[in-house]
């Protein structure tokens, strides 16, 4: 599984939503998992972004799949990231130069 950093920024309808239902912001672990993904954690932001996601996910494909839905709600804006533990960063990268 490779691993995913969500960084989610409320809409003008988001803000509404979030104040009418704010669990409702909470992304669901079971609607993540329906699309190939596991949920690792979550985080709210002070700054230019709302919310911090981070996902597991078996390809890119999948994730493409999550944050395409997300981002159809009209109630944020996505942008996803890559990341790669350190270690594996320093053996696999670092090391090879």
């Amino acid at each position: 599984m490779k691993t995913f950093i969500i960084l989610t920024e409320l809409t003008e309808e988001g803000k509404k939503a979030i104040q009418n239902d704010p669990a409702g912001m909470k992304l669901s672990a079971q609607a993540i998992e329906n699309r190939g993904g596991i949920l690792v954690d979550q985080f709210a932001l002070l700054g230019p972004w709302d919310f911090l996601t981070i996902i597991k996910a078996k390809d890119e494909k999948s994730i493409f799949r999550i944050t395409t839905e997300l981002d159809a709600l009209g109630t944020v804006k996505t942008m996803t990231l890559p990341a790669m533990p350190i270690e594996e960063f320093i053996d696999d990268i670092i090391t090879s130069m």
